[in-house]
């Protein structure tokens, strides 16, 4: 759906420098589909599991059948609710079905049962941050519709099969502003709305098996020209494909325009063999679809008692869980969002914050090695080897100075690798005490000083750097086990 229009921009995307490739802005909207997780469609009681056999889920309503009349599944409305109060969005009180009409053999009815005029979900924003920096993507709309069948070309030789088992499986089409401008932009705006329907479970988020569907509008322009002709990616069912997608189309555009030829709007597909993308058709404007409002169903009517009750049932939202991260643990913004990425690592870390005392602590060790392990396994936080109790057991020893950092990594692969274990048994076994006898320490100290004269000298001439060599042979007399602000509050001590 086409609904993508120029509008002054907001204060905070205004204050952003956009990137240039070869002298161009790049300009991306989204359109995501994002199927809803009831246990039944849109318009009929036939189930909408996934992976069932060919056309044994689509029922007479779904196949459109003379005499049929579609009836409106309440949980799809309320998930439409439940999202666009997770964004901040208008919820219409009043809107309106249409008729999408257009062929295609996976269509039974000939047209398509969306919402155009009056959609539920108006407006909203979703924040995200990239890199450390806190951007905004401003979406138009969220509105109910249907999904079409399924074309199946790959099974059949020299013909296309059609499954209807789709045929009106609930989803709720989310609609940006063109706010984005890189690839990597669009990526980080996918992701947050990724966990956000996801977080507050009005969609399975599954991309491969097409739960969680992203079409991007790509265009390009010279800065401070009116918006190109955009190209839609269809159907990108993974982050890393995306960028790829979006990369390349904006290559394609800029290489196009160069070369003198005018870019046609047109629907497109990526090949992630190859890595580029394909025109498939040329693309159709909302005029072209003939809406009309769908004689069959009433108008939808959303009390404001409805608003309300779905309101006090939902979760914690994950953008209010960060900003109480930050008032409560005294995380920056930055590391409230990323430790509020899915309802599991957010769990994680309060945990562990509370059982160990150090809620920075806590969020610099899952954000460094915690997370570094799970990338490298592709493993969830759920099914990291260390709980969070034991993460908090092993902070807590290193904030009173029982083991030094370099040592809680040896305790924290220990863990990791043999899953499961007490971290001060493992502190006691592997002998990786620090050495906090300050008379022990003192002797080995006047050792060093004693042994290595020049750098006492340097030192006491100005130069900084024959400190850190003392430092490192105090830690080598030690074997490792001195304590290093011990090391050197006492060496600063004695020299100065």
């Amino acid at each position: 759906m086409n609904t993508f229009v120029e509008t002054a921009q907001s204060p905070s995307r205004a204050a952003i420098k956009s990137p240039l490739v070869m002298g161009y802005e790049v300009v991306i909207g989204f359109e995501t589909h994002a199927q809803l997780s009831t246990q039944s469609k849109i318009f009929s009681r036939a189930p909408i599991a996934f992976g069932a056999e060919p056309n044994t889920q689509a029922c007479a309503v779904d196949l459109a059948l003379p005499g049929t009349l579609p009836v409106m599944n309440r949980g799809a409305v309320e998930r439409a609710i439940q999202f666009g109060l997770a964004i901040g969005a208008h919820i219409a009180p009043r809107s309106i079905f249409a008729r999408k009409n257009y062929f295609y053999p996976d269509l039974p009815k000939g047209y398509q049962i969306s919402q155009f005029e009056i959609p539920v979900v108006q407006g909203g924003e979703v924040e995200f941050f990239l890199g450390d920096q806190k951007m905004s993507v401003r979406l138009v709309r969220a509105h109910l519709e249907e999904d079409a069948g399924k074309s199946l070309h790959e099974d059949f030789v020299g013909q296309t099969g059609i499954d209807l088992n789709r045929a009106g499986t609930p989803l709720l089409e989310i609609v940006t502003e063109p706010d984005m401008r890189s690839s990597a932009e669009a990526v980080a705006y996918a992701k947050e709305l990724h966990k956000i329907v996801t977080w507050i479970g009005i969609c399975d988020g599954n991309m491969q098996e097409g739960s969680f569907r992203c079409d991007a509008n790509v265009s390009v322009r010279k800065p401070g020209e009116p918006l190109g002709t955009r190209r839609e990616v269809k159907n990108l069912n993974s982050f890393k494909f995306m960028q790829q997608a979006i990369d390349y189309e904006v290559r394609w555009q800029i290489e196009q325009i160069e070369d003198g030829h005018a870019i046609q709007q047109a629907t497109v597909l990526f090949n992630p063999d190859t890595g580029e993308t394909r025109a498939m058709r040329t693309k159709e404007d909302a005029a072209d679809y003939r809406y009309f409002p769908d004689p069959d169903l009433p108008p939808l009517v959303i009390a404001d008692e409805w608003v309300q009750r779905v309101r006090a049932e939902m979760t914690e939202l994950p953008r209010v869980m960060a900003q109480r991260f930050v008032g409560d643990y005294g995380l920056s913004e930055y590391d409230a969002s990323a430790l509020t990425q899915s309802r599991e690592m957010a769990a994680y870390f309060e945990t562990a914050a509370k059982a160990c005392g150090q809620p920075k602590l806590a969020s610099n060790w899952i954000m460094g090695e915690v997370s570094r392990r799970l990338n490298a396994g592709e493993l969830g936080i759920e099914q990291a080897p260390v709980g969070a109790t034991q993460l908090a057991a092993l902070i807590a020893r290193i904030h009173d100075g029982t083991i030094s950092n370099n040592a809680a990594k040896q305790v924290f692969d220990a863990l990791w690798n043999v899953e499961g274990g007490d971290v001060d048994a493992l502190i006691e076994a592997k002998g990786l005490k620090q050495m906090n006898d300050s008379g022990e320490l003192e002797k080995i100290v006047d050792e060093v000083l004693a042994a290595n004269p020049k750098n006492v000298e340097e030192y006491r001439g100005g130069n900084g750097k024959a400190l850190n060599a003392l430092v490192g042979q105090i830690m080598k007399g030690s074997k490792g086990k001195a304590n290093p602000q011990q090391v050197n509050d006492l060496l600063r001590k004695k020299l100065d």
